[in-house]
């Protein structure tokens, strides 16, 4: 069993705009995540464990690097902000 810092490291952030929306990602495992703007129970976009939900669609997500989750979910951000 590998036991190191990369293997149990988890992290969770929480920012509540100005307008009352809420970004929150979270990251518990390597495969394991969770990224969510809007309101709870009303998220506008939605990113967790290979799947994406944008204003009510989902669709499997291939994960492939944090930095390509980071620039797809804040593209959608964008997106659905812009349609609002």
């Amino acid at each position: 069993m590998d036991y190191g810092i990369l293997n149990h490291m988890s992290w969770t952030e929480h920012h509540l705009r100005a307008d009352g929306r809420l970004i929150e990602a979270a990251v518990d495992a390597p495969s394991r995540y969770r990224l969510r703007f809007g309101r709870p129970g009303a998220w506008l976009v939605s990113y967790e464990d290979g799947r994406r939900e944008v204003k009510g669609r989902r669709q499997p997500y291939a994960f492939r690097s944090v930095e390509q989750l980071r620039y797809d979910f804040e593209k959608d951000v964008e997106d659905a902000q812009r349609e609002d």
